[in-house]
């Protein structure tokens, strides 16, 4: 009989505003956001859930947020203690499981069908690393605990913050099932109401689908649809993921229609592609401005370029003008992204030239 695995997903609560309430008393306990001043057209990189209560979320526009909450506090981001936090507890993961798979800063598969001390059982190990986590840190995470990827990183939000949520291969399907489409991981907005054109709107829906027909319906990513919703996956844990590209992205929750204020939200997303790309140590050399507008309508500009982008000073003034040159003045924007790919190693000591001129690319999907 084959092994079950056992497969956590933790992800850390709030994290940047976490971090931030950790280490000034003056935050603990009050709505923050962690991100640009309402004043230079800002957004919000993470809010901590004292903000969340009123309505303010990771990449809504600032003069929003602070619309909602008159007295909310914003706090410049500090990546570089973001990235050394991040250090402490990836260290803490691998002390139970070589099989440590980080998506971000703050979150990261682990598979511990074999944990390193012993402990045997899955629920325990999280629990322990919660524990330890929460002891090394003074920070919360939340735990998906299940047979699978997919399942163990939907259980994860389950029960922020601070939970601890299980899904059994016998309970597997009833959760699916009570899932809205909204809530599947991979799923975003025009997809889902795509989904319920097709009159697909909860697990229970999906799962009555044929393949055939979400792959006729969706493309390639049907097959992906049609596992999930049968609590199949058996992507491994892999710690040694080759990365094609590195970005960010933010989705506002009011639509921007000034070019001044898209051009500031682009920021914090650069701040985010260059804590992501320091973390990796990589550079690189194709940059990525991704767009779309409020008719779900989304657009890719790229430039090339022949010397390496790390930072927020390399990164940002590219973004920018591909916005300025391509974005539509007429239409609203719920979107905005940059993704570096052509991705290489970063080399500190290196001097570089910029040899030629940027090659511009452009694409257009619906």
């Amino acid at each position: 009989m084959a092994t079950i695995r056992k497969i956590l997903h933790i992800d850390m609560d709030a994290f940047y505003a976490s971090i931030e309430q950790r280490d000034c008393e003056a935050y603990q306990g009050r709505p923050i956001v962690v991100g640009g001043s309402p004043k230079k057209r800002g957004a919000v990189a993470a809010a901590s859930y004292e903000a969340r209560k009123y309505g303010i979320h990771s990449a809504m526009p600032s003069r929003v947020a602070v619309q909602r909450y008159r007295d909310l506090i914003f706090v410049k981001p500090r990546f570089e203690v973001y990235r050394a936090v991040s250090q402490q507890i990836r260290a803490i993961f691998h002390d139970y499981t070589d099989l440590v798979e980080p998506l971000s800063l703050d979150e990261a598969y682990l598979d511990v069908t074999q944990d390193k001390l012993g402990v045997g059982s899955a629920v325990a190990v999280a629990k322990e690393i919660k524990q330890r986590i929460s002891q090394e840190t003074k920070l919360t995470a939340s735990a998906g605990v299940s047979f699978n990827k997919f399942l163990a990183k939907m259980a994860s939000d389950i029960d922020k913050p601070n939970g601890l949520t299980v899904i059994l291969p016998d309970q597997a399907a009833a959760f699916i099932e009570s899932l809205s489409i909204e809530k599947f991981h991979g799923v975003g907005p025009a997809t889902a109401a795509k989904m319920k054109g097709y009159g697909i709107a909860t697990g229970a829906d999906l799962r009555r689908c044929l393949e055939a027909d979400l792959v006729e319906k969706f493309g390639k990513v049907g097959h992906h649809y049609y596992k999930v919703a049968q609590a199949l996956d058996d992507r491994p844990v892999n710690p040694n993921r080759i990365r094609k590209s590195i970005g960010a992205e933010r989705s506002f929750s009011e639509d921007l229609c000034d070019r001044t204020q898209m051009i500031a939200a682009l920021h914090p997303i650069a701040e985010e592609v260059q804590a992501r790309l320091q973390k990796a140590q990589r550079v690189g050399y194709t940059l990525t401005l991704k767009l779309k507008y409020a008719n779900y309508q989304q657009i890719t500009r790229s430039r090339t370029l022949t010397h390496p982008l790390q930072t927020v000073d390399d990164i940002l003034p590219i973004a920018q003008t591909l916005l300025k040159v391509h974005l539509d003045p007429t239409r609203k924007v719920r979107l905005l992204g940059i993704t570096l790919a052509n991705l290489a190693e970063a080399q500190s000591e290196q001097q570089y030239v910029q040899l030629a001129l940027p090659i511009t690319t452009a694409h257009a999907t619906m």
